[in-house]
């Protein structure tokens, strides 16, 4: 009977756990999305894969190859898998640790001492003891009887979950910012080809321009102000050119490498089927559907394991020690019964005078708690925030392209009106010149304002955890 009170209460004590209940942290964040609409999401942006958002064949590969061959990433995961070696050797620790010694010895006694029985021989003044040994060893393993040992195994698990999280988080961030590195490439590509073909047209007008002071119908103020629009084209080309080519080198980068020259053909930028469209859901599902907000959770469930173990420290620290082998002073007897002996040794240690160590370490766990809880809060702040800034993005750009679309075709008619007042002597060339310069700004802004478009389609979907169900299961 006493032996089963012991063990009861043995498993109590092991059951002790001084880690507050963890408590999710509420989220300030508003119960709906503003502008969000009122069509509730199809299919939730976490259950579809970038393959299947993403329809151009090019950037679909460019997205594979930043997955297999990023440095980035590639650090990521190696964090990953330190973590988790981290939290194994931490683990370990709540396990007995078992090793195995063998030893011999030899030593030369005085017969003046006391006599030793047999296993001796020497000379008439002193004779030689030998000893070998061979068995198996615990040393100093802590009894977690207030399951210090375990909170801190389970900090460790904690932290190792968080980077995997955060892990994913870097996945998904990197396939929109290949997104969005591509599209500013198609964008600066579509705006090359318009400077190239307003440059082209311009220089074709200089040199009219210039037959035309020659025969004295104009004067040079025409000439420098054809050479103006000329200039200004050349200028903007320069610069597009530089853009693009330094978005062109960030994607290299990305994709880790030079990127192959057979990669399948573009879709165009107007074309309807760049991307899924996604409907947002509710601001609670981002708790759930964010890798960084998970992250921020398991860092705090981690902290609530800390304050145990800190609390831990101020109970008795109980540790054992063991040895179970043989013992013989012969190598040929050491396997026999008689050689065989076993030790157990308990140390206790209860702290009485730490001078405010141990109350300053739980003060520390339970502020480094109260920090991570703001983390939390702000990271949940944080995606209502970048999913709220893409539905207005998304709302306003459709209305920006709308009226901009129709300056462009004011634009284009305005010039053509201008050049046909200035060929037929009703107006100065200075009137030529401000048409097309306005016609031509239009123009690169409406191809601006599309490409925004697609990238606020790319951080709604990272924003919303695009992807995670194909991440976790990969990453």
């Amino acid at each position: 009977m006493r032996k089963y009170l012991a063990l009861a209460g043995a498993t109590a004590l092991a059951s002790c756990n001084f880690a507050p209940a963890y408590r999710q942290p509420v989220a300030p964040i508003s119960a709906t999305f503003p502008q969000a609409g009122e069509q509730a999401a199809n299919q939730s942006a976490v259950d579809i894969g970038w393959r299947d958002f993403f329809g151009d064949p090019r950037l679909q590969a460019l997205i594979a190859a930043a997955l297999a061959n990023n440095r980035d990433l590639a650090q990521s995961v190696a964090r990953v898998t330190q973590a988790r070696a981290q939290y194994r050797i931490q683990d370990a620790e709540r396990l007995p640790q078992v090793g195995l010694q063998a030893g011999a010895s030899r030593s030369q006694t005085p017969l003046s001492s006391l006599a030793f029985p047999g296993g001796s021989s020497g000379s008439a003044d002193s004779f030689t003891l030998n000893q070998f040994s061979l068995g198996a060893s615990v040393s100093s393993f802590e009894l977690d009887f207030w399951g210090r040992v375990r909170n801190l195994s389970e900090a460790q698990r904690r932290e190792y979950l968080a980077t995997v999280e955060a892990e994913r988080a870097f996945r998904i961030s990197l396939v929109g910012q290949v997104a969005a590195t591509y599209l500013q490439i198609r964008a600066g590509e579509e705006q090359i080809a318009l400077a190239e073909r307003s440059v082209t047209g311009r220089r074709e007008g200089l040199v009219i321009a210039r037959k035309r002071m020659d025969a004295g119908v104009t004067s040079t103020v025409d000439y420098d102000q054809s050479a103006l629009l000329v200039t200004q084209a050349e200028t903007e080309l320069a610069d597009l050119r530089r853009t693009t080519q330094q978005s062109e080198n960030l994607l290299t980068v990305l994709v880790g490498g030079p990127i192959a020259d057979t990669l399948p053909a573009a879709r165009p930028l107007s074309d309807p089927g760049q991307y899924t469209r996604l409907e947002p859901g509710l601001p609670s599902a981002l708790l759930e559907n964010r890798p960084d907000i998970r992250q921020a959770e398991q860092r705090l469930r981690a902290a609530n394991a800390n304050i145990g173990a800190a609390r831990a420290a101020f109970l008795p620290q109980i540790s054992l020690t063991g040895l179970l082998g043989f013992v013989s002073p012969q190598l040929g007897s050491l396997l026999q019964g008689g050689s065989f002996q076993y030790q157990t040794a308990a140390n206790a240690t209860q702290p009485i005078l730490t001078w405010g160590k141990s109350a300053a370490g739980i003060a520390l766990t339970k502020a480094q708690a109260d920090e991570l809880v703001a983390a939390y809060q702000r990271a949940a702040q944080g995606a209502f925030q970048e999913v709220a800034d893409a539905l207005v993005a998304r709302r306003q750009y459709a209305e920006q392209i709308e009226a901009q679309v129709r300056t462009v075709d004011a634009q284009r008619r305005l010039a053509r009106v201008a050049r046909l007042r200035y060929d037929n002597g009703l107006s100065i060339y200075l009137e030529v010149l401000d048409a097309e310069r306005s016609l031509f700004s239009a123009e690169q802004q409406l191809l601006a304002l599309r490409s925004a478009q697609l990238q606020t389609e790319v951080s709604l979907y990272v924003a919303l955890g695009g992807g995670l169900r194909e991440t976790a299961a990969t990453g």
